[in-house]
């Protein structure tokens, strides 16, 4: 028996001669049999095949044969005939499926809807595939089935991998449904496919706009809320950012005279930690045309104050740090900021500077770094995003300022990642990272370069990966930059595109080795 088709089985004994004629009448009731398979005898049983049956349905049957000369009709035929039998052909797949509209549609997420009618068999599995080409429905997403002949399905898109916003995607809505003509589960695939349009990114403003900057650290697990915001004689509209860290406070300065139409532009930004008196890490971006270099120089004497944005007491100026052989050391050097006296003002407030050891090393290897920064900031579609900390590693000595005891950063790093633009989608993205203890490197008059004499056995390297300083700061640096070209960025150790010095192919880590004494 199959779903179209059956072999009809009958049988006659007790005859005193062999049959004359053996068939099967048969239909779809068992009083109006209506359909008749002349049969083959063999021996006492018989058989005829039966076709064109439709599969799920009951049918019923019975077996006739027709004996010469049997008992009291020695000289005529008798048919005799058996008892009603039944059987039901095999069921097929036939569940019809629908692809409905999208809902909860935002800019990186939707729900898919489908539905079933009509199934003969259980549904096994439903889903949908989808992608951004009606003819090239390349993702899947699956959810459970059901023993009901009807029903309604749901998947989600984007929750675990964000869709793009402001795009168009396709989806089709499929059933696995076992089929018991074949043992299997066969695919049932809607007719239509339906789509739907992300939304736009709703656009950030003010302080929250800063921290989604392109090459921003990853903030957003930090609690943020805003504090407080303000401005000052130094063309610094400022904001105060809380953190869920009671040491730590985050300071946005910004400025508005000389840049680009006179509109209100990012500085810098600050993450401050009051328990070391010093950054955590500084962010600020480099291009010549946003942030032209007018040559302004630096006020005399060195305007250094509290940061207006930071609320914490903890705040120094690190008075005594000459007399024991440190300089405040700039993160957002005063040489980055160079378009009006006010916006290099802005470099000089506390919580930008940290004890940083002064010969051999913030006016030698840090100073050329500081330099070479400069020298390849980009212009036009280009943007040179830098990230410049400290770390504290292993045992940590202070310095006194005042009536607090300073702790000195065991080292100073700069993150470097170069992003170029077509319009507003990233191209392509360099990077490089250069860490250094917090003492002196040889001496400035020995020819070392900021990035290390890494060809030659016995000197210091100081190249290493955006990669090998976040682990070891505990950050997500230039978290915007989309994953194509952010992971190859920031693994990247090959300092060539940053120095114009060839660079060895692989740097496995980077020397710590002691070149001077604090």
């Amino acid at each position: 028996m199959s779903s179209e088709g059956a072999t009809l089985l009958g049988s006659c004994s007790g005859a005193s001669s062999t049959p004359t004629a053996v068939w099967f009448r048969w239909g779809t009731s068992s009083t109006n049999l209506n359909q008749t398979a002349n049969a083959s005898l063999s021996g006492e049983s018989f058989n005829a095949s039966i076709s064109g049956l439709n599969p799920g349905y009951t049918y019923y049957y019975k077996a006739y044969a027709t004996v010469y000369g049997t008992g009291d009709y020695a000289s005529q035929s008798q048919t005799f005939e058996g008892s009603v039998q039944s059987f039901t052909t095999k069921k097929v797949a036939t569940a019809t499926v629908t692809t409905n509209a999208a809902t909860s549609v935002t800019s990186s997420s939707a729900v898919l809807n489908g539905q079933w009618s009509g199934a003969s068999g259980r549904i096994y599995e439903t889903g949908f595939y989808w992608g951004t080409s009606q003819n090239s429905l390349t993702g899947k997403v699956t959810t459970d089935g059901s023993n009901n002949a009807s029903g309604n399905f749901s998947c989600t898109i984007g929750d675990q991998s964000p869709l793009s916003a402001s795009t168009i995607y396709y989806f089709k809505a499929y059933v696995l449904e076992y089929n018991e003509s074949t043992g299997q589960h066969v695919e049932r695939l809607a007719s239509t496919v339906q789509s739907f349009t992300t939304s736009a990114v709703p656009a950030l403003t003010g302080w929250q706009a800063y921290l989604n900057d392109y090459g921003m650290p990853d903030v957003s697990g930090l609690g943020l809320s805003l504090r407080q915001s303000g401005t000052n004689d130094r063309d610094d509209h400022w904001y105060g950012i809380n953190t869920s860290n009671s040491n730590r406070q985050i300071a946005i300065h910004t400025y508005a005279d000389g840049a680009p139409n006179d509109d209100e532009t990012l500085n810098y930004v600050v993450l401050y930690d009051g328990s070391k008196y010093a950054p955590v890490w500084t962010y600020h971006v480099m291009n010549t045309a946003y942030w032209p270099d007018n040559n302004v120089g630096r006020t005399n004497p060195d305007p250094w104050t509290e940061d207006p944005a930071i609320s914490l007491t903890q705040q120094t100026g690190l008075d005594n740090a000459s007399s024991v052989g440190y300089s405040r050391g700039h993160l957002v050097a005063s040489n980055y900021r160079q378009t009006t006296t006010n916006q290099n003002k802005q470099t000089f407030y506390y919580s930008n500077q940290a004890p940083q050891w002064q010969n051999s090393f913030n006016d030698g290897v840090w100073s050329s770094l500081e330099s070479r920064v400069k020298t390849i900031a980009p212009s036009g579609t280009s943007m040179l995003y830098v990230v410049t900390g400290v770390l504290y590693e292993g045992t940590t000595t202070t310095l006194p300022s005042g009536s607090l005891n300073v702790p000195i950063p065991s080292h100073f790093y700069k993150c470097i990642m170069k992003c170029t633009f077509s319009g507003s989608t990233v191209t392509g993205a360099q990077g490089i990272a250069f860490v250094y203890s917090n003492q002196a490197h040889i001496t400035k008059n020995t020819g070392l370069t900021y990035y290390g004499t890494d060809t030659q056995t016995g000197n210091e390297c100081f190249v290493t990966s955006i990669n090998a300083i976040e682990e070891r700061a505990g950050f997500d640096f230039f978290a915007n930059v989309p994953a194509a070209y952010q992971d190859s960025a920031e693994s990247n150790t090959n300092h060539s595109w940053f120095t114009g010095q060839s660079s060895p192919s692989n740097i496995s880590s980077v020397s710590d080795t002691l070149w001077g004494s604090f």
